[in-house]
């Protein structure tokens, strides 16, 4: 009765935090392929730079997020920021 709410909400924070796994894991992948994209293409324009940037700040608001909510993971690094 009284420790039903604990319960509830540790199991849906531990589902949400999956999914925020999940996201940055896609997001991780869209960046990485944005960066190759944009190597492999000698005349860069703005927009493929600008995507690439978009989908880097993506991931890091995701990663900060995580880092937030001290969610772990052994898939993400810790050296993001080291770019």
């Amino acid at each position: 009765m009284f420790g039903r709410k604990k319960k509830r909400a540790s199991a849906l924070r531990a589902v949400y935090d999956d999914q925020l796994l999940v996201s940055i894991d896609d997001a991780k992948d869209r960046w990485d392929h944005a960066k190759q994209t944009q190597e492999a293409i000698a005349d860069a324009d703005n927009e493929m730079t600008a995507n690439t940037a978009l989908a880097r700040q993506t991931y890091l608001f995701l990663y900060r997020e995580a880092r937030r909510r001290h969610v772990r993971s052994k898939r993400i690094a810790p050296n993001v920021f080291q770019d």
